[in-house]
């Protein structure tokens, strides 16, 4: 007869269910991007990529130099602006790198500091068994009171001190990684700001020259060059007038400047009529805008009268070359000279202009080309006149700051004389039309823009090195005590006497952690001479019970 073991059926285990394949591709790709190695990476990227805008001119600082690149390099400047070179911080591959390093700061910041304000709030941990494994390691007679008396002095020297009966435990070095998530929330606080700044911020250049009648309003039709945030409107520029009254330069004997200060007057629906003063160093602070002073340079006035008895003055600046002497050159233009007060019809081919070199301190003798000093102590105008069709009226964008040399390519504009100008002088053209150099006025060179992301952005560098100097400096540490029964077996003099055991564990790479291990056990045992001893860098022989290891 067969017998059969009626067994329990064993349950075949559940099929395990296949991972979504896109969960795991994001929550994969999300760790990566939220590592610190990823947040470097991204870091040295941004730093690569802001050098193609410190070394190319970009569209919204200089256009000008923009299209005299494109002149210089016809084959390059095509292929760099379909890459956006020469609008680096606005392009789509610097915003995309900069929006990822933004999240992954973030990413990185948000766990640590969860993790840090979870270690902050929980208490010290309980000693370890065997304190003998630990770097630093002695055996010494307990002091008095024990573990009440070694709690205290670890107070004293603000350690966070747990006591579980004849433990102790205490840590110190937060400080590190408190600065070190400092550093990287302010780093997020600069990005914020920079772009703050950008979105909102507007800046402008203008060449403002002395007088009433070249006072300066702040709309975007008056700059020479400006710049708005994308949600910045003209319409929401303050509304304030500048009128430069004075300017004041000094400097020393070899032409090296000493000092500067433009006297202006303010006005406007937004700003109170007032006299300032403001220099270099020293912006001109406004409501909803700084004024800073950038260059200055001189405005020759000069008067032609035409043939028709007619008089027309232009003062326009002349704008330095960039040598110590403030030698200038620029374009004085008549286009409305010789019109026939009869008919009131004007010959094109009779527009005039000069173009000229303006000399602050002219040398005794030719060539007449650079000035020796900055100030006026021998001025002189080199002028040299044209005749012509300007080709002020095709409507094509020009400099006025100097001649259309296409219209003097086609003889449409010809030359008909050169002449050196003292102030005061004369020059009788060939057609009977006279230049006068009258004087000059002072001009300067002003950088009107508000960034309202500055502050936050001053603030958050000054937090960023705070939290630098923390994270480089703290030192997290632990040390441990146990006070136990002396052994007789062991050697103790008497059996009522206790021992305390005490071990040191640094948390980072901490070189003077011996050190200041000894110096407290020194301390913990009331010897003041041994702690004064150990906190001035004694030798390890003067520590005695006291040796180093590995962990």
């Amino acid at each position: 007869m067969t017998v059969v073991d009626d067994r329990p059926e064993t349950v075949a285990p559940a099929p395990r269910r296949r991972p979504n394949r896109l969960l795991a591709l994001l929550r994969n790709s999300w760790r990566q991007l939220t590592s610190m190695r990823t947040a470097l990476i991204l870091l040295f990227l941004l730093a690569i990529a802001a050098i193609p805008g410190s070394v190319l001119p970009q569209r919204g600082i200089s256009p000008e130099k923009v299209n005299e690149y494109f002149v210089d390099h016809p084959d390059w400047a095509p292929r760099l602006d379909r890459i956006g070179a020469f609008e680096v911080f606005g392009s789509v591959w610097f915003s995309a790198i900069y929006l990822l390093l933004f999240t992954s700061l973030i990413g990185c910041i948000t766990p640590r500091l969860r993790d840090h304000v979870r270690a902050l709030r929980s208490r010290p941990p309980a000693a370890p068994k065997r304190m003998a494994r630990l770097p630093q390691h002695t055996v010494l007679p307990a002091p008095p009171g024990g573990a009440a008396t070694i709690a205290e002095v670890l107070r004293k020297r603000r350690w966070r001190v747990e006591v579980r009966g004849d433990e102790v435990s205490a840590e110190k070095g937060y400080l590190k990684e408190t600065g070190n998530l400092l550093f990287h929330t302010s780093l997020i606080a600069v990005l914020i700001s920079v772009a703050l700044g950008s979105w909102y911020g507007w800046s402008g250049n203008r060449l403002l020259v002395a007088g009433a009648d070249n006072s300066f309003c702040n709309t975007r039709q008056q700059y020479a060059e400006a710049k708005l945030g994308p949600q910045v409107d003209s319409a929401d520029l303050p509304r304030f007038c500048l009128r430069l009254d004075d300017f004041q330069a000094r400097f020393l004997p070899s032409g090296q400047p000493e000092f500067f200060n433009a006297t202006v007057t303010v006005d406007g629906p937004d700003e109170p009529t007032r006299s300032a003063d403001f220099s270099v160093n020293s912006p001109l602070r406004l409501a909803d805008a700084s004024v800073y002073l950038l260059g200055h340079g001189y405005a020759p006035v000069i008067r032609y009268t035409d043939r028709f008895g007619n008089s027309q003055i232009s003062d326009e600046p002349f704008l330095t070359t960039g040598d110590m002497g403030l030698t200038s050159e620029g374009l004085a233009a008549f286009p409305d000279a010789n019109v026939d007060p009869a008919t009131g019809q004007r010959a094109p081919d009779e527009q005039m202009a000069f173009t000229g070199i303006y000399l602050p301190t002219a040398p005794q003798q030719a060539p007449f080309v650079r000035s020796e000093y900055p100030t006026e102590r021998n001025p002189a105008l080199n002028l040299v006149a044209y005749r012509g069709n300007l080709g002020l009226d095709a409507g094509i964008p020009g400099s006025v700051y100097q001649l259309d040399q296409r219209q003097v390519r086609t003889g449409k504009v010809q030359e008909v004389g050169t002449k050196l100008l003292r102030k005061g002088e004369t020059w009788k053209l060939d057609d009977g039309t006279t230049v006068e150099f009258l004087g000059t006025e002072r001009y300067v060179t002003l950088s009107i823009r508000h960034d309202p992301g500055a502050t936050p952005l001053l603030i958050s560098c000054g937090f960023l090195l705070v939290g630098l100097m923390g994270s480089l400096f703290g030192r997290r540490r632990r040390v441990f005590f146990r006070v136990v029964p002396a052994d007789p077996a062991e050697g103790s003099p008497t059996g009522g006497s206790s021992l305390m055991e005490a071990g040191g564990l640094p948390r980072t790479d901490y070189p003077g952690f011996a050190d200041e291990f000894a110096q407290l056990i020194a301390e913990v045992n009331g010897d003041e001479r041994a702690a004064e001893r150990a906190s001035t860098g004694a030798d390890s022989s003067d520590r005695a019970g006291v040796r180093e290891g590995a962990e």
